[in-house]
């Protein structure tokens, strides 16, 4: 973990916000992985990317956070996918379920780029 090097640090390694958002990627990616394994459904390929909006104002709490998935299998469908997000961020994550920010989701399946609810 490192600072800004304006405050003392070397500015080389992560910050603590940056921490955070990894944090949670982690929780949701881990949720939405064993969902689908559960599933029986085969899970290829899986990254993710993860994004924060911080507010101005101090402390600089995150207001906004975007969870970006891209999955690849050849039995995953859109409404496993979706399903498995949104138990994850809904009901699993603790990390998701302790930032009071807005939460947002996107995926791409196979290539193809979704927003929750309908393509993008």
């Amino acid at each position: 973990m490192d600072a800004k090097a304006e405050v003392g640090g070397e500015d080389t390694g992560a910050r603590p916000m940056e921490l955070l958002l990894m944090g949670l990627g982690g929780c949701s990616g881990i949720d939405v992985a064993m969902i689908l394994e559960k599933g029986r459904l085969t899970l290829e390929e899986f990254r993710m990317e993860v994004s924060g909006q911080r507010a101005e104002e101090m402390p600089q709490r995150f207001t906004d956070i975007h969870i970006h998935y891209i999955l690849k299998g050849p039995d995953l469908t859109q409404d496993k996918v979706e399903r498995a997000i949104e138990l994850s961020n809904e009901k699993y994550c603790s990390a998701s379920a302790s930032l009071n920010a807005n939460l947002t989701a996107s995926y791409e399946l196979n290539g193809e780029r979704y927003e929750m609810g309908g393509k993008a």
